[in-house]
């Protein structure tokens, strides 16, 4: 692996040679799962190479964030768009097996952008109820001359059962700035006054602008080029199972279900067949063993982006 010349302040996760040996010991293959499968591990393998070793009705949760309908180039292993029967093809190619591990009242979610999202959700259709689409705000991107700048991702919300799944709305609420104040009697009308300033705690709604793309000062940030949120799938995790729960991740990539489930006090199992990618998943989760802190969360509520930095900053000043 060519070491990149970074900048002294630049945070982007790195491998050295000599970490390799023992990220090594903690990856999993197909033979290793083969004799007995077990929680909290990543498998380096074809997901379909390993799929059916992993036990049917498993996870409460599934997280998955698959090759869009584009031409990229993960590290060398290169995807390349199709028509988009041919995508819907490669999805079913995998999707119900991946269905099967879900538990009963299980939920998961699917990530899109915009080329593929349709495709994606006569998919999920023929095998679960969907329940809602998010819409979340990618901040991060460069502009377009003959087209508007594409800013905007989907997650399709999917249940095994309409009438029988887990949601916690209290654990993913967001804590706003109250831009203009409504008083009734002289009180705070559904908001609280502060010396930091005035904020009320609402519930979230399916489209989020509160997202930061991991960038190079960002301590979470590896150089996957598609690279999810921590604090995006907090969010998924939080509201769509309980501590202890198991999540899966069929395409772990940078490995950020993984590395939130396990803050968050949930089993994980992941599936990545980039040997690199699975480096920095480890080395991910050995960091997140001593410092479990989510950008953008605290305090069990959600800040708007860029307002708890300054939170902090104030709350300081003040003391």
């Amino acid at each position: 692996m060519a070491e990149k010349i970074r900048a002294e302040r630049n945070r982007t996760l790195t491998v050295s040679e000599s970490e390799i040996p023992e990220l090594e010991r903690k990856i999993l293959s197909v033979n290793d799962i083969k004799s007995s499968f077990v929680d909290n591990c990543i498998i380096n393998a074809d997901l379909l190479d390993c799929i059916d070793l992993i036990p049917d009705k498993h996870f409460d949760l599934i997280i998955i964030d698959p090759p869009y309908n584009l031409d990229k180039n993960f590290h060398g292993k290169k995807f390349s768009s199709m028509k988009s029967d041919d995508y819907e093809d490669y999805l079913r190619s995998w999707f119900n097996k991946v269905c099967d591990k879900l538990a009963p009242n299980g939920t998961l979610y699917m990530c899109g952008d915009w080329k593929c999202s349709s495709s994606m959700q006569r998919v999920i259709e023929e095998r679960l109820t969907i329940i809602n689409r998010i819409t979340w705000q990618r901040e991060k991107g460069r502009g377009a001359k003959t087209n508007w700048k594409n800013s905007m991702e989907d997650i399709w919300f999917a249940v095994n059962d309409k009438n029988n799944y887990y949601f916690d709305v209290e654990a993913v609420k967001m804590k706003r700035k109250v831009i203009a104040p409504y008083k009734v009697d002289g009180k705070p009308k559904d908001w609280e006054e502060s010396e930091q300033g005035n904020f009320r705690i609402t519930f979230p709604s399916n489209f989020w602008d509160d997202i930061s793309v991991p960038f190079w000062s960002m301590p979470e940030n590896t150089d996957h080029p598609t690279q999810k949120p921590e604090k995006l799938y907090a969010k998924l995790i939080l509201a769509s199972s309980k501590p202890g729960d198991k999540v899966f991740d069929p395409f772990v990539g940078s490995g950020t279900a993984a590395v939130v489930a396990q803050k968050l006090g949930r089993n994980f199992c992941g599936v990545e067949i980039n040997r690199e990618y699975c480096y920095w998943t480890i080395k991910r989760l050995m960091s997140a063993v001593e410092n479990n802190t989510i950008q953008g969360y605290s305090d069990g509520v959600f800040w708007e982006r860029n307002t708890l930095q300054e939170q902090k900053s104030k709350t300081k000043k003040s003391n």
